[in-house]
């Protein structure tokens, strides 16, 4: 294992920062959907493997695209023109030991299970085509992959980075998300969709939160009872934000600012599905929530995509969710800490368990001497990689949210 390099930083917090933006997307996002999915095809297809070969085999299936339908909507009801396509792409293994595996059903069955569970306006079957595009991987990525269920070694050189605590704004913006996608809000507001976009800017220290929600074009018969519902539901989020310990005293909240009353259907947000992916938006692995669950810009993010990745040995997947881990319990359990990053890097062909490059950085409260957290520091990040085994077992489980 190498050095771990442990550095203080001489900085103020995130929190502390005069601008932050931070950003959610909801279930129901284009570029959710293509992580939840991929993610939960992944797990269905580690399982099978384990199941049928006694191991993980190769695969990744981290290269997903959901391409946008097209529908026409009216107040009262609207149709779909054009069905989405969900393409599954890049690498899987389909033969092993004389055993053949049915990937490709695998994974459309995992893909109609997580729509029918998440999104239920959605009829697999009739709204949207599968495409499949996984093929066999090279021969040397193959074998990185280990024949039995001890760890492999890393697949790629690569990088990521994990941090802690969430600022403020960060908590704020992802239970914003949650509220508006709970079950409580959608009881009130069943005319809504899971299409959820929240944007906080905060400028010092006053915050402008930004949501995109779309309205049921079946609930909706009027372009009055749109702005009514509209109103009413804000309302019942400045209620619910008013709660929030994290809400600041100076706040603007501003729901789908693109509606222009007086333009009847064309000026106000309307779906069929709960999902702009019905006609409005695509989506792609990758461009959607950090496995933390926000997109941070004033953070240090990890270039990989965690969803669908393989969870054996694809450092993009492990190290991604793993820095993050690492930082949490380095703030958690150690006195004195008001920030931390943790920086992973791989070799290929080395062990997942021996990053090649292991960084913490930390901001600590005045009085806190480095050399005193130093060897606490160490400890957890050695204990992490120890357990790096019961990580992916997680992942293979599905105990491990990454979006």
């Amino acid at each position: 294992m190498p050095t771990i390099n442990v550095k203080r930083l001489d900085c103020p917090t995130t929190a502390e920062q005069p601008i932050e933006i931070v950003e959610r997307k909801g279930i129901g996002h284009p570029d959710s959907i293509c992580d939840g999915i991929m993610e939960y095809a992944a797990i269905h297809l580690a399982q099978e493997y384990r199941r049928r070969l006694g191991h993980v085999s190769h695969f990744n299936l981290d290269k997903g695209l959901l391409a946008a339908g097209a529908a026409e909507r009216w107040f009262g009801g609207g149709k779909l023109l054009a069905p989405l396509r969900l393409i599954f792409g890049d690498r899987a293994t389909f033969h092993a030991n004389g055993v053949n595996v049915p990937v490709v059903e695998i994974v459309e069955n995992a893909a109609r299970e997580w729509l029918r569970t998440r999104l239920p306006r959605i009829d697999p079957d009739r709204d949207v085509v599968f495409q499949s595009e996984l093929r066999t991987g090279s021969p040397e990525l193959q074998s990185t992959v280990l024949a039995s269920n001890h760890l492999s070694p890393a697949n790629d050189t690569s990088s990521a980075v994990g941090y802690a605590p969430l600022t403020p704004t960060e908590r704020l913006v992802l239970a914003t998300e949650h509220y508006l996608n709970g079950p409580d809000f959608k009881r009130q507001f069943p005319d809504t969709g899971e299409d959820v976009k929240v944007m906080a800017f905060r400028i010092e220290s006053h915050l402008r939160l930004t949501i995109a929600m779309p309205f049921l074009a079946s609930c909706t018969t009027s372009e009055n009872q749109y702005f009514r519902r509209k109103e009413e539901a804000a309302q019942a989020l400045m209620v619910e934000l008013d709660r929030m310990p994290e809400r600041p005293a100076s706040f603007d909240l501003e729901l789908n600012s693109l509606d222009e009353p007086g333009a009847g259907a064309a000026g106000v947000y309307l779906s069929l599905l709960g999902t702009s992916a019905e006609a409005g938006d695509s989506g792609e692995v990758g461009r959607g929530n950090r496995v933390n669950g926000v997109i941070s810009l004033n953070r240090p993010a990890s270039a990989e995509a965690a969803a669908g990745k393989n969870p054996v040995n694809h450092v993009g997947k492990l190290y991604n969710v793993l820095s993050f881990q690492l930082a949490r319990r380095i703030y958690d359990q150690i006195h004195g800490i008001r920030e931390v990053y943790v920086w992973l890097g791989s070799q290929i062909g080395q062990p997942v368990d021996d990053p090649a490059m292991i960084a913490v950085q930390l901001v600590l409260n005045p009085g806190v001497r480095l050399n005193t957290v130093r060897p606490k520091v160490d400890g957890i990040v050695q204990q992490g990689l120890a357990d790096l085994g019961q990580l992916t077992n997680a992942l293979i489980n599905g105990s491990v949210r990454i979006y």
